[in-house]
């Protein structure tokens, strides 16, 4: 178990895609200057916003502890490693039972092209956090109402989510070498290490993948507030193109993408409902209020 850990954890660097910077200098030189830009791009963009410093705090003091939870939880499966792989392939025999345990096979088709290998690795790891944080940012500048809902949506099926991976801990395909498995993250790219520290993550949540239903959720906001066709036409392919990625690059297996994403809407339904049973109780507290009464 050793040796797998530290195959894990070691990785060369990027064979990138040609036209692609190398992740390691991107990540660990230019960082500092990278930030900037982002803080300069999102000032442009938005100039006219009127949000505050305290308003920005206040959400970072709401999501930084939900984060948090998460390494809880990664303590919580230490010393679980065996059950984890049990998990794993009871979750292989039950894709086999319904016949769809393709991705083994799905993976043969692009180890022999590099430039295929490459997108997945950079969809799976650029395609998620660099674009929730966007989008979470775009959101609440632009249409802070639907912010709220869709950060609920987040910390709703983050909750489920993470009660599941204490429970059901399971060892993604990457993990799972004998049934034909490649990781190609780990293979080409050092950069991941940076976005998702090993020593930080819980290396058994593969169950149900929020690396997918979050961006599905992402992606069904984008499609249903982009301003221009081309946002909205991102916003519906890019959940399409995140499954595909967890899978072949071994991080998931297709239950989980399929349960993630389940998990995700039901958090975006259940906090939907929310945000109405909260707007119904603040028009029966302002109709009942002195001389507020709608008119008969």
């Amino acid at each position: 178990m050793s040796d797998l850990t530290a195959s894990i954890i070691s990785s060369a660097p990027l064979a990138g895609l040609g036209f692609l910077p190398d992740l390691n200098t991107l990540l660990l030189v230019r960082w500092p200057l990278i930030a900037i830009g982002v803080v300069l791009l999102i000032r442009l963009l938005f100039p006219r916003s009127k949000t505050t410093a305290w308003q920005f705090v206040s959400e970072l003091l709401i999501i930084i502890p939900a984060f948090l939870a998460y390494f809880l939880v990664r303590k919580v499966v230490e010393g679980r490693v065996s059950e984890a792989f049990s998990n794993g392939a009871k979750v292989i025999e039950l894709e086999r039972a319904v016949g769809i345990f393709w991705e083994p096979r799905l993976q043969e088709h692009i180890l022999d092209f590099d430039l295929l290998v490459n997108l997945a690795n950079w969809v799976y790891m650029w395609g998620h956090w660099p674009v929730i944080v966007l989008a979470a940012v775009w959101l609440f500048l632009m249409h802070r109402d639907a912010y709220h809902v869709y950060r609920n949506a987040f910390l709703i099926s983050g909750a489920i989510g993470l009660i599941i991976f204490a429970a059901f801990p399971v060892a993604p395909p990457r993990f799972m070498e004998a049934w034909g498995f490649v990781d190609t993250v780990a293979e080409n790219s050092s950069g991941y290490r940076v976005l998702q520290p090993p020593a930080f993550v819980n290396q058994y949540a593969a169950m149900p993948s929020l690396h997918f239903g979050w961006n599905l959720l992402v992606g069904v906001a984008i499609a249903r507030y982009g301003s221009v066709p081309l946002l909205r036409l991102f916003g519906a392919l890019m959940p399409a193109a995140m499954f595909v990625g967890i899978v072949l690059t071994a991080n998931h297996y297709i239950i989980d993408g399929l349960a993630g994403g389940g998990l995700a809407l039901l958090g975006l339904v259940t906090a939907i409902m929310l945000r109405r049973l909260y707007e119904r109780g603040r028009e029966a507290d302002t109709g009942n209020l002195p001389g507020l009464a709608a008119p008969s």
